[in-house]
């Protein structure tokens, strides 16, 4: 099952519990610096979302694929993050201050931020966090002196002078990798961590994330919210053949990048419940997306065409739309010429994010079962929208968030 439901994950092979790929044992970690002692093992070996395991020292252990089990000896005070997803369930466990780095802040801060205004009493301080893209150094790390590292080490030795000896080296001197990027496409990670790795959903790895902050009892909360919100939305689909063809893409120079609606991942915990006929669903690509021209565009025709990253300030839909209209062929789509080229989210969400993209593609696939979407402008924030047609409670997640 996948973030439809939100109760299981999917696994393309069994992972071994209680391991560790990185160096073979447990890991100790938190705000303090390490005690020296045998660590505590104790964990939920379920497939499901993990619970924390005091130890008589106040200790607990939190475990995830491909890392294995890590033990706390507290709640972490300084975070990296890389990509938003993170962020996000940091302030939905209202511990968004302890983040301390993140993917292009100038453009995910203020969306993030545009989500949360909906949300009384939740914001994010992002402007001076720096975006590890433009320094992903050892030194970079070291300089940050993070509690914990929200980054999968899988991800890592792909880049450019990492492996794994400088993993194990910031593990041992700075604080342990807790992450899990592949989940997000179901993609393969390459060795030595591809024999084992396990796939979450986007829900699953947040309540993994949860266990780490101890803060189970949001986690619990907000996750019943995304249920309820599931099951609205599966109640009141429409049978397949009356659902409306579509497709998330970017315009490019010439061009339209494309992605997938309802394959495996948590980059699409958005779109898929929806179920939307992928105007592109048989399409296989050499990597995470692909594109396609103005012609081929016209010969699938989606009745709707949602724009991804069109609420963020690195695209003007006005734009978007105005190049559209103008262009020889495109002003030939029926989503142009039907003015149902809407401004999409963010690719990578985290669970306040999710339940809003959720609502968002609901009312622009289905208007005339989840309500019309409203009208939005460049740079505003997440539409006002009557309490009488909003799809989950801006009031309780707020609550849970700044009250737990």
């Amino acid at each position: 099952m996948d973030e439809t439901d939100g109760t299981s994950n999917l696994t393309r092979r069994d992972y071994l519990s209680g391991g560790s790929l990185l160096l073979g044992t447990s890991i100790v970690a938190g705000c303090s610096s390490n005690s020296g002692e045998p660590p505590n093992t104790a964990t939920s070996s379920g497939k499901g979302t993990s619970t924390a395991t005091p130890s008589e020292g106040g200790s607990y252990v939190a475990s995830l694929s491909p890392v294995g089990e890590v033990e706390f000896d507290s709640v972490p005070e300084n975070v990296f993050t890389m990509y938003n997803q993170y962020a996000d369930m940091l302030v939905a466990l209202n511990h968004g201050d302890a983040v301390n780095s993140m993917f292009v802040p100038d453009m995910a801060g203020p969306s993030m931020n545009h989500y949360y205004e909906r949300l009384s009493g939740v914001s994010f301080e992002w402007e001076n966090l720096p975006n590890p893209f433009d320094n992903f150094s050892k030194e970079f790390f070291y300089s940050l002196s993070s509690d914990v590292h929200f980054l999968d080490p899988a991800w890592a030795i792909t880049q450019e002078n990492w492996d794994m000896g400088d993993i194990e080296e910031i593990v041992d001197n700075v604080g342990p990798f807790f992450g899990n990027f592949y989940s997000g496409t179901h993609g393969d990670p390459q060795e030595p961590y591809s024999e084992n790795y396990q796939y979450y959903t986007l829900w699953e790895l947040f309540g993994r994330v949860a266990t780490v902050f101890q803060e189970r009892r949001r986690y619990e909360q907000l996750r019943a919210v995304h249920q309820e919100l599931i099951g609205t939305i599966k109640t009141n689909l429409p049978p397949e053949e009356y659902r409306p063809t579509a497709v998330r893409v970017t315009l490019g120079d010439g061009q339209f990048w494309t992605y997938h609606l309802n394959r495996p991942g948590f980059w699409l915990a958005d779109t898929r419940p929806l179920a939307a006929n992928d105007a592109f669903g048989d399409e296989t690509w050499d990597g995470l997306w692909g594109s396609v021209g103005y012609e081929t565009m016209l010969d699938a025709d989606p009745d709707v065409i949602l724009h991804l990253w069109g609420m963020t300030p690195r695209y003007d839909m006005d734009n978007v739309r105005e190049r559209l209209a103008s262009h020889s062929v495109g002003n030939n789509l029926a989503a142009v010429e039907d003015d149902r080229v809407y401004a999409h989210g963010m690719r990578y969400h985290g669970p306040i994010m999710n339940l809003f993209q959720i609502e968002m593609t609901a009312k622009q696939l289905y208007p005339d079962i989840f309500g019309e979407w409203p009208t939005y402008e460049n740079g505003d924030h997440y539409p006002e929208i009557p309490s009488g047609e909003q799809l989950f409670s801006r009031d309780r997640v707020a609550e849970i968030i700044t009250d737990g």
